[in-house]
């Protein structure tokens, strides 16, 4: 007997709907590998309707003063922790995360980041007034920037949706999202949130859209003549077939894109600390983070001892169901993730050595197993491209320079960290890595208070904080006449 599978729709002016001409994909669980679900595969009749909406609720909501924003998105908090288990429940479905790690994890930043950006809808700052001409005061107007078309990825759903719709409604925008096709059900739960919200306190429902899709889907939005700017955490590719499509009107665009985290291990660290620390930052959420501690530049001096430590802990690392507390990890998120974290493992060149793990686990769904590769050099395959999986690389340097120049060695410009005891080593290396954020003895915290963005090819545009939220305001300058 076939199970029936839950219908997914659209969220467009305070309304689910269907794709207009009826189209549908199959949502799949990747714990199980079986479709639970359907969602509109939404094409431009949909986009069309979505932008319309949100065009329409734009001038009301950039109006608004910032006060009653604020009261908005603290009501969006507060449902967030009412309906956590709900919320909990679609992710786990969606993504095959742990129940119990989402409900740490992920519910309570996500609330705190919420919250943050309703404080900074008060605080939208720019110079202070002044006369720079004689008889002329000018002043610095920061304004929302309108619509915004954002594109949001499957790895953290739940998590990149706040941090996209968040400060862009808290600046007076408003929004039409589209999830990933693969993890849609958690945004679909999130815009019944929000519009219940914003029904309860009185304002239009066209603030917040939510169109399901494809890449097709998602070229339409960015391609659409009404959003003023365009907004994608992605890899590399999407972000740069974004900037070609958003160019052709020069659309604003917000970019969040592939990371290759190093890893620099110094001689004096702790191994064990180190070792706990940073399996848990490359294996957390099957390594499916941009920010991921994937990439270990280790010290020739205690390289034999520092990867016997990580094979064990890899080997003492558990994947599995998502009702398995024990568990710190799920699944891949789909079969052609699974099959590109093979495509790394089954390419491999000869001088390398893989000292855990390296295959996929069970034969239902996508798990891989928690995966040590050593003996690497800087131009191999899997140092210089993002494998988005369970799997910590290995390489051994010899002194800082090296170090240096093997961490700055890639594409990539998101996030790294160094590992030492010495206080001006640390200034140096964090001076000198290239990367939007540098840990020090530790790797992967995020705060709302503190920027999440890179450079190179990892994008630019900043998450979070309040470079964050000026990212979603243009700038006005004011000037008047002091003789009337």
């Amino acid at each position: 007997m076939t199970t029936a599978l839950r219908r997914l729709r659209n969220y467009i002016d305070g309304e689910f709907r269907d794709a207009a001409d009826g189209r549908t994909t199959e949502v799949v669980n990747p714990a199980t590998g079986e479709a639970y679900a359907t969602a509109p595969l939404s094409g431009a009749a949909d986009v069309d309707a979505a932008m319309a909406a949100a065009e329409a609720a734009f001038p009301a909501w950039r109006d608004l003063i910032p006060a009653e924003r604020q009261k908005v998105l603290l009501k969006i908090a507060d449902r967030f922790e009412e309906r956590a288990e709900e919320l909990i429940a679609a992710e786990s479905e969606n993504c095959g995360k742990p129940v119990a790690l989402v409900r740490s994890e992920e519910i309570p930043p996500m609330v705190d980041q919420i919250r943050f950006f309703a404080g900074a809808a008060r605080m939208l700052e720019g110079r202070s007034a002044g006369e720079y001409m004689a008889g002329f005061t000018s002043i610095i107007r920061r304004e929302p920037v309108g619509v915004c078309a954002q594109v949001a990825p499957w790895n953290y759903p739940m998590m990149m949706a706040v941090w996209k719709f968040a400060p862009a409604l808290a600046a007076g925008n408003t929004v039409v999202i589209k999830p990933s096709d693969t993890t849609p059900a958690s945004t679909v739960l999130i815009a019944d949130i929000i519009g219940s919200v914003l029904d309860e306190l009185g304002h239009s429902r066209g603030v917040f859209n939510v169109i399901c899709g494809d890449r097709e889907t998602g070229r339409l939005m960015v391609e659409h003549k009404i959003p003023a700017m365009a907004s994608i955490t992605g890899s590399v590719r999407a972000g740069m077939q974004v900037a070609e499509s958003a160019s052709k009107d020069l659309k604003r665009v917000h970019l969040e894109l592939g990371g290759k985290a190093p890893v620099v291990v110094f001689e004096d660290t702790d191994i064990p600390k180190a070792v706990e620390d940073i399996s848990v930052a490359g294996y957390f959420n099957a390594g499916q983070d941009c920010t991921a501690a994937t990439r270990v530049l280790v010290h020739e001096s205690i390289h034999d001892e520092f990867v016997a430590a990580l094979a064990k802990a890899a080997s003492e690392t558990k994947t599995g169901a998502v009702d398995d507390e024990d568990v710190l990890y799920g699944p891949l998120n789909n079969a052609n993730q699974l099959k590109q974290v093979k495509g790394f493992i089954e390419r491999l060149p000869a001088h390398a050595k893989i000292e855990a793990g390296g295959e996929q686990v069970g034969d239902k769904g996508y798990f891989f197993a928690p995966t040590v590769v050593s003996g690497l050099k800087q131009d191999d395959e899997i140092v210089q491209h993002e494998v988005f999986g369970p799997v910590i690389t290995v390489q051994s340097f010899s002194d800082e320079k090296q170090a240096v120049e093997w961490a700055n060695g890639v594409e990539y410009a998101l996030a790294s960290s160094v590992w030492t005891k010495d206080h001006a080593r640390a200034m140096r290396m964090s001076r000198s890595l290239d990367f939007g954020c540098v840990w020090i003895n530790t790797h992967i915290p995020l705060v709302a208070e503190m920027p999440h963005g890179g450079f190179k090819k990892s994008g630019y545009g900043k998450d979070l904080s309040a470079y964050g939220f000026d990212d979603y305001t243009r700038i006005k300058h004011v000037m008047t006449s002091l003789d009337g």
